[in-house]
């Protein structure tokens, strides 16, 4: 055998082994890299959508936090404005009692300075026909008197 048919054989066999690589596993490899390609830029595309949702979420997140710290500010001011409205009305309930009290303690105080005026005249009475009596040393009827006792207490 001589060098020439060995590289006519091993030729032969290389085109025939190309041939067959071309049309039997050829077709598979590239079948299977276009999958692979695909499911890589499936893959990107989706990591790049779940970027894009995440920074739509932390968006609305963020405009979800603001609302209820809107919200929050809103209810602390609304407390704020109930606790003053109440601090306002205990402030009006209690004037109020302060001057039914005054007001019934200036009933009070009249209504015994009156009993204590009529006790006086009761007693000034008593004492002017007491003095009557010991300066006339004779007995006053007691029963004619009164009348004139009224109208002098009346008088006072």
């Amino acid at each position: 055998m001589s060098i020439n048919f060995t590289i006519l054989g091993q030729s032969i066999f290389f085109f025939v082994f190309v041939w067959f690589c071309w049309k039997f596993i050829w077709p598979f490899l590239i079948r299977a890299m276009r999958e692979r390609q695909q499911t890589i830029a499936d893959g990107l595309e989706a990591a790049a959508k779940a970027q894009r949702d995440l920074e739509h979420a932390e968006a609305r997140a963020e405009e979800i936090l603001n609302e209820a710290r809107a919200e929050a500010r809103g209810i602390v001011d609304d407390a704020r404005g109930q606790a003053v409205q109440m601090i306002d009305n205990a402030r009006t309930d209690a004037e109020s009692e302060r001057e039914r009290i005054l007001k019934a303690a200036q009933a009070d105080v009249a209504q015994e300075l009156n009993r204590a005026k009529e006790t006086l005249r009761g007693e000034v009475a008593d004492l002017a026909v007491l003095g009557a009596e010991r300066i006339l040393e004779a007995s006053i009827d007691r029963d004619r008197h009164d009348a004139l006792l009224d109208r002098v207490a009346a008088d006072l």
